[in-house]
């Protein structure tokens, strides 16, 4: 496995950046709004109970927790590299691997449909590495868009879930923005040797998810 850092740099396509925007928007029908990653739980338990908490909860997943582990995948993926296992091999819970799976064949599916090429069953990160590996936009505008992606699907969980206002969640979004440009860049050239996480909560939370009697989403 080549633990080199992932090419960062290409020219950007206007076009290509366009649809880079509609493959990574919270609409694209992948059905991310069912899953929480077990902050459903955090919730639930009042970990989570607030737009500050709730902040500080996504935060820790963008620095170090999964967010980091997909976003470096996606990078080296990218650049050609297969990491299926590897993918699979760090997800930390049932759910989290099912979440990976059924997301990745949702969005090759609409994706498909839109440009009439076949894409590969793969874990949702990859498949949107293999996606968007022709396109002529940058690795890290890629993960820019992604994490940024990420961190809203975690932010309407939150909105609907402590419950939250709108406002309040789009203020959580417009907070987090300097630091998802900053760990974009950074992941863009992360060596996968790097990769680890130390969000021991969130993984809980996510295991303690597969036991809940009552719950509104499927992670």
């Amino acid at each position: 496995m080549d633990m080199a850092a992932p090419l960062a740099i290409r020219m950007t396509d206007p076009t290509d950046h366009l649809r880079l925007v509609q493959w990574l928007s919270p609409a694209f029908p992948i059905g991310a709004f069912a899953y929480s990653q077990g902050l459903e739980v955090a919730i639930t338990a009042q970990h989570v109970h607030d737009a500050a908490t709730l902040q500080d909860w996504i935060t820790a997943i963008l620095t170090i927790g999964s967010a980091r582990t997909d976003a470096i995948l996606l990078a080296h993926a990218r650049d050609g590299a297969d990491l299926t296992d590897l993918a699979f091999a760090l997800a930390s819970s049932a759910e989290r691997h099912t979440e990976m799976t059924e997301q990745g064949r949702a969005f090759g599916t609409a994706l498909a449909a839109i440009t009439g090429t076949p894409q590969p069953p793969l874990p949702y990160v990859l498949a949107v590495a293999h996606a968007t590996a022709g396109l002529g936009v940058s690795t890290r505008d890629v993960l820019t868009h992604w994490l940024q992606g990420f961190a809203a699907q975690l932010v309407s969980v939150g909105v609907r879930f402590i419950p939250l206002g709108q406002t309040d969640g789009q203020r959580i979004l417009s907070a987090l923005a300097p630091l998802v440009t900053r760990l974009a860049a950074e992941y863009a050239t992360t060596p996968l040797s790097d990769i680890g996480t130390a969000t021991l909560g969130a993984d809980l939370a996510a295991m303690q998810h597969e036991t809940l009697e009552v719950r509104i989403y499927r992670t």
